[in-house]
């Protein structure tokens, strides 16, 4: 996509490329790390856990935190001990399994990095997309691990000892459902050939909706509260819930197209 860069670059690219011009003369060796994904994609996720790590900490003692827990009945946030297990075992399966297999696809793809950053629109649209992409993906190979018993025993069942998930538990699967996801999230943005600039966008963004779909509160800043069609951490709570239900991450159309949209665990809790 460097042509089309190029065009869509002059008409509001100076927003973005003296960041673009900055990584590329600084730190171009890091961009280019085949260990640069996986790293990202375990470090953002922390970071975007530390808010939900607070939460949980302040909920023993505020009850306006305990009004934003989704299911009221399902017992006290996580304890420290607990977030303390999950992050070991995430940890683990990065270092002996996610981080070499994606530097191996980083080494195979071998990419470069364009002169020109996008515009902001181009950013925008390649965001978008991929988001759409990836949703697809997920909901499929998601359905898939679900419907056929080999799948589920060997790859996603893991994932589901959390029956009241918690924001680091988004991570709390198999090695080898880690690496799918991780595969599903960079697959969304080479299909599509987006600007890396925009794929990394993707990425955080990514990293932030998984923690918050499992986060176990209904803020009220929450996207699936300011965004039509997302179903959030109530939408994806149900599935934990009923596991018969809710297959996509983030938008819910292709559970009302397939018939396996359920009402989210808020109208569980108010009936």
């Amino acid at each position: 996509m460097n042509e089309p860069t190029a065009e869509l670059g002059d008409a509001d690219g100076p927003l973005l490329q003296g960041l673009w011009e900055t990584v590329r003369a600084g730190h171009q060796q890091i961009v280019l790390s085949p260990y640069l994904a996986a790293s990202c994609a375990f470090l953002t996720h922390l970071a975007c856990c530390a808010p939900f790590l607070v939460l949980d900490a302040l909920g023993s003692v505020c009850q306006r935190v305990r009004s934003w827990r989704i299911a009221a009945g399902s017992g006290p946030p996580p304890s420290l001990r607990r977030w303390f297990e999950c992050f070991c075992r995430i940890l683990f399966k990065y270092t002996t399994a996610v981080l070499p297999a994606a530097a191996l696809l980083q080494l195979l793809r071998s990419p470069n990095l364009p002169e020109l950053a996008p515009s902001c629109w181009q950013l925008f649209v390649e965001v978008v997309a991929c988001f759409l992409l990836f949703d697809t993906l997920f909901f499929i190979w998601h359905y898939s691990m679900h419907k056929v018993p080999w799948l589920y025993r060997t790859v996603h069942q893991m994932h589901h000892q959390h029956h009241v998930p918690f924001a680091l538990a988004a991570q709390d699967a198999s090695s080898a459902e880690l690496l799918s996801l991780l595969l599903l999230a960079l697959s969304s943005a080479w299909v599509l050939g987006c600007h890396p600039l925009s794929e990394t966008f993707f990425h955080f963004l990514n990293s932030w909706l998984a923690v918050e779909d499992h986060c176990g509160y209904s803020l009220p800043w929450a996207l699936h509260k300011l965004l039509p069609y997302m179903g959030g951490a109530p939408y994806h709570q149900t599935h934990h819930k009923k596991q018969s239900t809710n297959f996509a991450p983030y938008f819910t159309h292709w559970d009302y197209l397939f018939g396996t949209y359920c009402k989210s665990a808020l109208h569980f809790h108010s009936e």
